[in-house]
């Protein structure tokens, strides 16, 4: 049996993530805050904290055998929209802990549960493509991850371990139905999980969808940018 470990993956994406590993056959660790959501899906073993708590992902990790995992899939993450005349450094901060700083904290504990051959993914996000207004603290944290798997990839390349880095665009997930506005192209969860796991089985270095929204901003991404500040000015933003 394979055994995979997934963070966020008690809501969302990663709620769908587990069920779905599960389901194939596969010894799942899915963590997060909030456990009940796993408490009835059969080749699972829960883990209750908090990413950005250190000690409890330590924790948590130790009780895992070294070179025991055959992927890491870390995908815990939130956003928080920035009002640009009254900039919040508090959920700057908490955006960047959660969905960058803890990420350093996973693959210090993490790593090293990986057999040779095994797979790490990191959920990033289509926003890498175009960066969006109000959307400073989470477009930064996933700009960032898009930096960092490019160089665990090369880094982890000489020990046999792959990464894949996630690129999903809108998915109706808790996170996204908080937007008031219309989302182009959303996915449900199972769409997503479908195509990440299939990316995934595939060793895909990058793994983004849908074609069509991806296609959109980077057309956009490639204009001027006056052009860009004028087409973009009265549309709204969100969180992908």
């Amino acid at each position: 049996m394979k055994r995979i470990l997934i963070t966020g993956a008690t809501s969302g994406i990663g709620l769908q993530l587990a069920k779905d590993y599960a389901a194939d056959g596969w010894q799942v660790f899915g963590c997060g805050r909030r456990t009940e959501a796993l408490a009835d899906i059969a080749n699972l073993t829960a883990f209750s904290f908090d990413v950005t708590d250190k000690q409890a992902l330590q924790t948590a990790a130790d009780t895992i055998a070294d070179a025991s995992l055959d992927m890491v899939l870390l995908n815990a993450g939130t956003c928080e929209y920035q009002q640009i005349d009254q900039f919040d450094g508090d959920s700057f901060a908490r955006v960047i802990n959660t969905n960058l700083i803890a990420v350093g904290y996973c693959l210090q504990f993490l790593l090293p549960k990986l057999k040779p051959g095994a797979q790490l993914a990191l959920t990033g996000s289509a926003v890498v493509h175009l960066p969006f207004s109000q959307a400073e603290a989470y477009g930064a944290s996933k700009a960032a991850i898009h930096y960092l798997a490019q160089s665990l990839q090369r880094d982890l390349h000489s020990k046999n371990i792959s990464v894949s880095e996630i690129q999903p665009g809108f998915v109706d997930t808790p996170l996204t139905a908080r937007n008031q506005f219309a989302m182009p192209w959303l996915m449900t969860v199972e769409q997503a999980s479908q195509r990440i796991r299939a990316g995934i089985a595939n060793r895909k270095a990058v793994i983004a969808f849908p074609w069509p929204l991806l296609l959109l901003l980077k057309l956009v991404s490639w204009l001027p940018l006056r052009w860009q500040l004028k087409l973009l000015a009265t549309q709204p933003t969100g969180e992908l």
